[in-house]
């Protein structure tokens, strides 16, 4: 008898499995964090592609440093950066075809600031998810309070110049939206 959907973590693997990323895509990995994301990512992207992990965090780029050298992935471009910040992502304009930000809103103040940067780095129709906590879940996770609501998330990727296109499943605890960067 398996876990009960409501109390399953996100899957990093089973999550890019769902999507449509490509050999060769390059893609950016918004406040990497222990690198979950990034090394599924750069398996997903194969040798072609690159993944970009972003973090302030100087000990967790080192992590996945560490992880992807083990790994043999040497397509893992570890980048500190300030993602509140403008151009806070250090990347060129439009040259992602992927962003992903999981449990990021949730940490900084400035999340407008986050998803307009989101879309200045995207390519024309490129895809970012955004994974947050589920604002009901109150088992395990942060406070709710910090918490956005899935509501308030839409409108803001929308300010930004993102288009929800579909809402994938991510676990239990989680809610996603996966929004496109239109032309």
């Amino acid at each position: 008898m398996g876990v009960p959907k409501s109390l399953t973590f996100v899957e990093p693997r089973e999550v890019i499995r769902s999507l449509s990323v490509g050999s060769g895509d390059v893609v950016a990995d918004f406040g990497a964090g222990s690198g979950h994301f990034s090394l599924e990512f750069a398996r997903a992207v194969g040798p072609e592609g690159t993944v970009y992990a972003l973090d302030v965090l100087p000990s967790a780029l080192e992590a996945i440093t560490s992880q992807a050298k083990t790994l043999g992935l040497t397509n893992i471009v570890p980048q500190r950066c300030n993602l509140e910040r403008v151009n806070g992502s250090g990347l060129g304009s439009e040259t992602a075809d992927w962003v992903l930000a999981k449990d990021v809103l949730l940490q900084n103040k400035e999340k407008e600031a986050i998803l307009r940067e989101v879309a200045r780095i995207l390519k024309p129709n490129g895809r970012a998810l955004i994974i947050e906590w589920d604002p009901s879940e109150s088992v395990v996770g942060p406070d709710r309070e910090l918490r956005m609501k899935p509501d308030d998330l839409r409108h803001t990727l929308a300010e930004a110049g993102l288009t929800v296109v579909d809402e994938p499943p991510v676990g239990g605890f989680h809610y996603a939206f996966l929004a496109e960067k239109k032309h």
